[in-house]
Parts: C-alpha cells; sequence; structure tokens
C-alpha cells in the first residue's frame, strides 16, 4: 500500500515525481535516452561497489534488481541456481536470462555472499553481457583498504577498456564530490523523520532513495534539493503511532514499508543496503581518490559480512538513539545466510538494551 493511502497530509509534486522514477525502475526515460545516444551503462550489484568510478569513465551506474516488470518466478534461473538461493539473486538471473539487462555494457558484483558469487559465475559463464567481480575484505584494516584500494585499481582498468578513454584523477574528484553532495542531501532528507511525528514516511524514504539507482547522478541533486524545500513547509504525519527501525537483508519495495506504516507505525529509520547504509558516510575529498574511495566505502556502515559484528549493532544503536525507535523490525530474506546468522546476536543485545525486536522472514519481493 502506497503512503498516499496511509492518512498523509499533503502530497508532494517532487515525491510523485520521484516515485514515478522509481517505478520504471531501469525502463525509464534517462536510461533510455542515454542508451539512445550511444552511451554506456553498467550494473552494479552490491553497494561496495564504487559507482563514482563509473561515473568518472563517463558511464551512467544502475543498480541491478531482481523484479523488473515482476519476476515470481525463477524457473530459467533454477536451472543454474539451486532452489535454496536466495530468491533476490535468482530474480536478478531469471531478468537476465530473459535478455531484460541485455542493454547492460557491464555488471559489477561484489563476493559479499555466496548467492551473488554463483549469481556472478553463471553470468560470467553463460550471458553476453561482461560482468566483473570486487573482493571485499572482511574486516576495516589498514592491511584491508590498501587490498581495496587495489581491487578499484583493476576496477579503473576495466572501465578504462570498455570507455576506450582513461579515468583522470580530476574526473574521479569530480565524481566524489557530486556523490557526496547527494548523500548530504538524502541525509538531510533523512532528518525530516527525525520529528515526532515524522515528515515523510518510511515507504517515501525508500522511494527517494530507490529513484537514485536509476538516474544520472547530476539529475537527482536538483530534484533532492526541491524535496528537501518541501518538506520544510509540510504538515506533520497523524500523531500516535510507534516508531520503528528496520534492519536486515536487502528491501527494495516500498510497498511492504506502506503495509506496516497502514497498521498503525510509523517507520522513521533503517539499517540496510537500501537506506542509510548506501548513503550515510562521504569520501573524505582531501585523500587521493582512490584512498578516499577505498576508505569510505570500507568505513561506512557494514553490512552482516563483515566483522566484528558489533560495528553493525553500533550503527543500528546509532539509528534507533537519534530516531527516537519504539522497537526494531529485523526482516530477512529466505535463505539468507548472512542476515540470518546475525539476527540471534543482534536481536538478543537489542532487547537487553529495551528494544524490542521483532524477527521476519520474508521472500524477495
Amino acid at each position: 500500500m502506497h503512503p498516499s493511502s496511509t492518512q498523509q497530509a499533503t502530497s508532494l509534486k517532487t515525491l510523485e515525481y520521484l516515485r514515478k522514477i522509481g517505478e520504471d525502475g531501469l525502463k525509464n526515460e534517462f536510461i533510455e535516452d542515454w542508451k539512445a545516444r550511444g552511451e554506456k551503462v553498467v550494473g552494479w550489484l552490491c553497494t561496495y561497489v564504487p559507482e563514482e568510478m563509473i561515473h568518472a569513465a563517463g558511464m551512467l551506474p544502475v543498480r541491478v534488481m531482481g523484479e523488473i516488470g515482476g519476476v515470481e518466478e525463477a524457473k530459467e534461473a533454477e536451472a543454474y541456481l539451486y532452489a535454496n538461493t536466495c530468491f533476490f539473486a535468482r530474480s536478478c538471473l531469471e531478468v537476465a536470462l530473459k535478455k531484460g539487462y541485455d542493454f547492460l555494457d557491464l555488471v559489477v558484483a561484489g563476493n559479499t555472499c555466496d548467492p551473488i558469487r554463483r549469481l556472478y559465475d553463471v553470468w560470467r559463464h553463460y550471458l553476453t553481457t561482461p560482468a566483473h567481480i570486487l573482493s571485499i575484505p572482511h574486516k576495516l584494516t589498514d592491511h584491508g583498504i590498501d587490498y581495496f584500494r587495489g581491487q578499484f585499481q583493476e576496477f579503473r582498468k576495466v572501465l578504462e577498456e570498455i570507455s576506450e578513454e582513461p579515468i583522470s584523477e580530476g574526473a574521479l574528484r569530480d565524481s566524489i564530490a557530486i556523490y557526496n553532495r547527494s548523500r548530504r542531501l538524502l541525509r538531510e532528507i533523512y532528518d525530516f523523520r527525525q520529528t515526532d511525528p515524522p515528515l515523510l514516511s518510511g515507504s517515501e524514504a525508500l522511494e527517494v532513495v530507490r529513484a537514485g539507482w536509476a538516474m544520472p547522478r547530476g539529475r537527482y541533486i536538483e530534484p533532492l534539493e526541491a524535496l528537501r524545500e518541501e518538506l520544510r513547509d509540510r504538515p506533520p504525519l497523524p500523531p500516535g503511532r510507534a516508531r520503528l527501525l528496520i534492519s536486515g537483508s536487502l528491501l527494495d519495495r516500498p510497498e511492504f514499508i506502506g503495509a506496516i506504516e497502514a497498521l498503525g507505525a510509523w517507520v522513521v529509520t533503517d539499517e540496510l543496503c537500501t537506506g542509510t547504509r548506501y548513503f550515510w558516510t562521504e569520501v573524505d575529498e582531501g585523500l587521493d581518490p582512490l584512498e578516499g574511495l577505498a576508505r569510505r566505502y570500507l568505513e561506512r556502515p557494514p553490512c552482516a559480512r563483515m566483522r566484528p559484528y558489533t560495528r553493525r549493532l553500533d550503527h543500528i544503536r546509532e539509528m534507533a538513539r537519534t530516531f527516537q525507535v519504539d522497537g526494531v523490525l529485523y526482516e530477512t530474506i529466505k535463505f539468507c545466510e548472512l542476515y540470518g546468522q546475525d539476527k540471534p546476536m543482534i536481536s538478543e543485545e537489542l532487547e537487553a538494551e529495551g528494544i524490542p525486536v521483532l524477527e521476519l522472514d520474508l521472500e524477495y519481493g
């Protein structure tokens, strides 16, 4: 259920615009125009992939998701991936096997989990779109940052081969500045959810973030600025509701959050790779670009693959305190081992601090 049907105070013009882009996904007008001009598009599967480098190469980075057109089954994909592989990976492959991603010039993954690693293997061997994978360290150490910088250097060469142009340091710095600007704006927009009641619902916030995965970053800045100004004049949402934080597996469906909010709560923040972990920190623009990128992507709020798990727990605690939450909803995609393994520890520690946790197992989509 969309937030417009949950007694919203006002409907915002810019929000409607961003919602439409997100609903169109990788079939939107920006990507169609980009390809019509003969420009290249690169799909990324993981938030540890540095979009700034793709942008600096003159190509359009877009997030590969699994349900373009509404994939409800993955029968063809199950010929390549086990049925107990998470449905996100299987549905991404299903779309690819049906040629839904043939417009991409490169697909980039990270070795974040076994399903995504297997998806990359199948993509590289059986599909025509070139694929590249980044090896991501499990720990935040100086050695890990040096290693990740080396991975970015190799990625730079791959992008240069596809674009047939070198990626200059100036182009990297310009791209870093643009992405940092969008991250600051997203944090400012998220701040409107700190009030009680909030000025922006959880389903709306996800719609705002989702639009940015499928449009040129420079074109994303203007509507973010416009939305920030519109929210300053927006009346608060209906009061007297529980304030929730959502944590866990990848979640790209605003309808799911909208259904929760329709039952009488507000989702005021999150700990998701489709939310705060995607934009919460910036690249240090004073560093060498590759050094700054390597540090930012490893130092940002971590996903469940990273160790120690307490770094992720600390981010959840920070979000819970800053946004004054009454409880946490921990969702796990079926067969998602990464978030399933952390769930007992995270839940136990939060409940010991007086924060109730509701655990939900979901099917992707």
